[in-house]
């Protein structure tokens, strides 16, 4: 899965991506945009991975950000139901982000807490509290294809998608919603993940996530996730209004509709911890 170039052999991803954000910062300094870089890109494989550092770059300096959002879950038979739910995020330069997420209602999740401290390499550190057993419980990094909270987002959907997490080969340029989007498929380094592969679309324009297809470990597709209702905030960061997760197999889905969000409020470390989950909010 890594780029089939003999100069990549003996690098571990962690390694070439260091190597290409280097040359990313040369060609930015030197008067390229982020387009003409990847344009440079000799390899389906290194054009895939240069626009993921295109999007990566294009979405950092945030600090943190938190938003609220109703979860809504349908069946097969579409019936619906539905959560309260707050998130938090928190920004780490040098490793992967931090999430917290709350559930506010109904009462039967009342109090569920889910925290992630995601990792750029190596498996990320995960947390749920459950009201009802009022405990804690570690995520065990084999269960996190699992769905979170019986949504058809996996746990492992809810970590920040950190760029050295996949490896990628660009497929082509196509056109959705009007927008002019690079096809890109990346693949999962963990060996522990639900997925062989995803196929992502991501715009030119704003380097931002429209689509994404997810495939299992029969390499079958198992369900689509699309953003839409992007808003721009402090003139810089986009964020989708709407995610829609469709799971092909089963006929449920699972949209989250988010509001509020609000970027720079000092959010401190010490919130982000598993200790604290018991009393989050």
């Amino acid at each position: 899965m890594y780029p089939e170039n003999p100069i990549f052999e003996r690098m571990t991803m962690k390694t070439y991506k260091t190597l290409l954000t280097g040359f990313f910062s040369l060609a930015i300094a030197a008067g390229n945009t982020l387009a003409a870089t990847i344009d440079t890109a000799s390899t389906p494989e290194e054009k895939g991975l240069a626009i993921a550092i295109a999007a990566d770059k294009n979405d950092e300096g945030w600090g943190d950000w938190s938003a609220n959002a109703e979860m809504v879950l349908k069946n097969r038979q579409g019936q619906t139901s539905s959560r309260e739910m707050k998130i938090q995020a928190l920004e780490q330069m040098e490793d992967g982000d931090k999430r917290l997420i709350t559930f506010d209602e109904p009462r039967d999740v009342k109090g569920t807490a889910f925290l992630v401290h995601t990792k750029k390499v190596g498996n990320d550190d995960q947390w749920l509290f459950l009201p009802a057993l009022k405990r804690v419980k570690r995520i065990a990094s084999n269960n996190k294809s699992g769905p979170f909270v019986g949504s058809e987002f996996a746990y492992e959907d809810l970590s920040s998608q950190e760029v050295e997490k996949y490896t990628y080969k660009y497929l082509r340029d196509e056109v959705i919603d009007g927008m002019d989007c690079y096809v890109v498929e990346r693949y999962p380094t963990d060996s522990k993940s639900g997925y062989t592969r995803q196929t992502t679309w991501i715009d030119k324009a704003e380097y931002r996530m429209l689509k994404t297809d997810y495939y299992d470990r029969k390499d079958a597709l198992l369900k689509t996730l699309t953003a839409t209702g992007y808003q721009e905030y402090k003139g810089q960061f986009w964020r989708a209004d709407r995610f829609f997760m469709e799971n092909h197999q089963n006929g449920k889905s699972t949209e989250l509709a988010w509001r509020d969000y609000k970027f720079s409020q000092d959010l401190r470390e010490s919130s982000f911890t598993s200790a604290r989950l018991k009393n989050a909010r």
